[in-house]
């Protein structure tokens, strides 16, 4: 009797590590930040700081499940079973359209980034041609999704760590500068460290939020970990030190060698940077590292949506085609299906207004939101759930428990609350309830009674 296909644990320390930090680093370093910039000034070191240790308590709740119970639905699959299937099946569904509006996003940004080199060729061509090659690498294996992500956020992250050592040559010994070092003075000079007040930092933390969209990844590729128990952890611990590694130290070098208020107006924060120190092409080299930025994030987002759409199926929670697998030991049905809703992203291309990508950002923002308030909720009640000799034995626990999740339930309810503060962002209170009701209904009308 032939066996039945199954997910093949593939990815192994360094891919996941990578793909975690990979995720985390994102469009929303590189050209976001000049955005936040605007807003908080030199302090948007602190909001970075505090988002990423949320982050961090998020994933230490995740870590903790996942570590417990490695599948590919993770926290899709722990709602269901500790909040009910209705849980389970609004944040399945819910995550799984969080990545195909990024992954839109992210082809868009692609057919942008090749008018650089290619001036007068369409956009959508670019975005259809990304989409193409980023299902295909999904189809042949996990190994090769897990290589290629590898390499993409290799790439992003050599470009940070040579941004940051040169610039601190600018800083600390004027190189490209005349040899006249040019100090930290900048970070206060220009209306203090706070030029905004204290409310230009809270201003800042839905962009900021947005740029750690992706991180929670780490938790779906435990399915397919050759050893999760000791992979995972390891992704986890050390996500936050590179967090505020790349993020804090490189906006540091940025603000102290350019007057807040200057940067943003012309361009990406990173090309000025490279520019300073006299680096010819500096535009077509920052150009590639935002092109393997956004492949890697659609490359990601194929992963995700598929893993989803198939722990779904299993789950009786979407079409039962959806969890067939194929002889490479990948979901190929789910990762097709996903593949063809973003078609629609390239047909975007043809009419997308400036605007259109604002409320994608915000709308996935509130996806990600919603994500991390069910990994921070199920794992309140997970523990709940269990006896004090089985907590002893848990592998690997969440940080500061329960002070620790309840806190980051109370940052995400603001960063919320700020979203409805400010219009461009307020869309994303609008359309993400509308479809959290479209999923309850769904529910409701097709898959409640399903067994």
């Amino acid at each position: 009797m032939n066996k039945k296909p199954e997910l093949q644990r593939g990815l192994e320390q360094r891919h996941i590590t990578l793909m975690s930090l990979g995720a985390a680093i994102g469009v929303g370093l590189f050209l976001g930040s000049a955005g936040a910039i605007k807003l908080a000034g030199p302090a948007i070191l602190i909001a970075y700081a505090l988002g990423g240790a949320v982050i961090f308590i998020i994933m230490r709740s995740l870590g903790e499940m996942a570590v417990n119970n490695p599948v590919a639905g993770s926290f899709s699959r722990y709602a269901r079973d500790y909040l009910g299937p209705l849980a389970g099946f609004i944040t399945g569904w819910n995550y799984w359209f969080l990545w195909i509006v990024t992954c839109m996003a992210e082809i868009t940004a692609v057919g942008v980034y090749m008018q650089l080199w290619f001036p007068d060729s369409p956009k959508w061509l670019w975005a259809l041609a990304a989409l193409i090659v980023m299902v295909m690498v999904n189809l042949i294996a996990v190994k090769a999704y897990g290589e290629f992500e590898f390499w993409f956020a290799l790439i992003k992250i050599l470009a940070i760590i040579s941004m940051i050592v040169l610039g601190l040559g600018v800083i600390l010994f004027g190189i490209g500068n005349g040899g006249i070092a040019v100090g930290f003075s900048n970070l206060w000079s220009h209306g203090g460290f706070f030029p905004n007040g204290i409310q230009g930092v809270f201003m800042s933390l839905p962009i900021v939020m947005f740029a750690y969209l992706g991180i929670e990844m780490i938790g779906i590729t435990a399915g397919e970990a050759k050893n999760p128990e000791k992979v995972i952890p390891k992704a986890i611990d050390t996500v936050l030190w590179r967090i505020l590694l790349f993020y804090v130290g490189a906006l540091l070098v940025i603000m102290s060698i350019y007057p807040w208020n200057e940067v943003g107006s012309t361009g990406s924060p990173f090309v000025l940077m490279f520019d300073k120190i006299g680096l010819r092409y500096a535009a077509g080299i920052i150009n590639f590292v935002v092109l393997t930025a956004a492949l890697s994030s659609c490359n990601g987002g194929i992963f995700s949506t598929g893993r989803m759409l198939f722990n779904l199926a299993e789950q009786k929670q979407a079409p039962k085609l959806f969890a067939k697998i194929s002889k490479g030991g990948v979901p190929a049905t789910a990762i097709m299906a996903s593949a063809f809703v973003l078609l629609i992203g390239v047909a975007l291309n043809y009419f997308v207004a400036e605007k259109v990508f604002v409320w994608v950002t915000s709308i996935s923002t509130f996806g990600a939101i919603w994500t991390w308030a069910i990994i921070l909720i199920t794992q309140l009640k997970f523990r709940k759930s269990l006896s004090k000799a089985q907590v002893s034995k848990l592998k690997y626990k969440a940080f500061m428990y329960p002070v620790g999740p309840y806190l980051a339930l109370a940052f995400l309810s603001l960063v919320m609350i700020l979203m409805a503060y400010f219009p461009d962002t307020r869309i994303a209170l609008i359309v993400g309830p509308i479809w959290i009701l479209f999923v309850y209904i769904m529910y409701q009308v097709i898959y409640k009674n399903k067994k």
